[in-house]
């Protein structure tokens, strides 16, 4: 598997959230709406969730396992680096 897109949307209203970011895997497919949080510990991801009927919230997509998760999140977080260093984009 190869991340072979990342697209940074930077968050800059106050709160957590740092940023909203898609990856493309292998060209084929992409995840939408990952979060870029800042935490206690620092910068971490969150994988994109729905509100269940229990009022939790679950992923609805993620890894399997963790080696695969801190892949995905150091490949993001560096381009997440990376996008703080552009300038703003005007919409």
């Amino acid at each position: 598997m190869q991340i072979t897109d990342v697209r940074v949307r930077k968050i800059t209203k106050e709160g957590k959230m740092r940023a909203i970011v898609s990856i493309t895997i292998d060209e084929e497919f992409v995840i939408h709406d990952i979060k870029v949080i800042e935490g206690d510990k620092g910068l971490f991801i969150a994988m994109p969730s729905k509100k269940a009927t229990d009022g939790e919230y679950r992923d609805i997509a993620h890894p399997i396992n963790s080696q695969t998760r801190e892949r995905i999140q150091q490949i993001i977080l560096d381009r997440y680096e990376k996008a703080l260093l552009e300038p703003d984009e005007e919409i």
